[in-house]
C-alpha cells in the first residue's frame, strides 16, 4: 500500500475526505518526527512504539576501493510492534 492508497482507505473508514484523509496522515508523520527528534518515545497501545536507538561508531569498507572507512555514530528510529498488531498479523 502507498500514502495514495491510504489516503483513500482512511477516507473511506471515516468518511470524510480525501483531503481530510491526507492532513492528517501529515499531521501524523510530522508529529511522529518531531517527537523522535526531541528523543522521546510515542507509544500507540495495542499498535506498537516508535523510538530512537542509539547506533555506535564503526569501521566500514568502502566496496568501490576496498579501502576501511570510519561510520559516525548516529541516532536511528525503530518500530517496536504491540502485542494486538503482531496477533492481527499471525493470525
Amino acid at each position: 500500500m502507498n500514502k495514495a492508497e491510504l489516503v483513500d482507505a482512511i477516507a473511506a473508514d471515516t468518511k470524510c475526505t480525501k483531503k481530510d484523509a491526507e492532513a492528517f496522515i501529515k499531521s501524523f508523520t510530522a508529529t511522529v518526527s518531531r517527537t523522535l527528534a526531541k528523543g522521546e518515545d510515542l507509544q500507540l497501545i495495542g499498535f506498537g512504539t516508535f523510538c530512537v536507538s542509539e547506533r555506535a561508531a564503526r569501521t566500514g569498507r568502502n566496496p568501490k576501493t576496498g579501502q576501511d572507512i570510519t561510520i559516525p555514530a548516529a541516532k536511528m528510529p525503530k518500530f517496536k510492534p504491540g502485542k494486538a498488531l503482531k496477533d492481527s498479523v499471525n493470525k
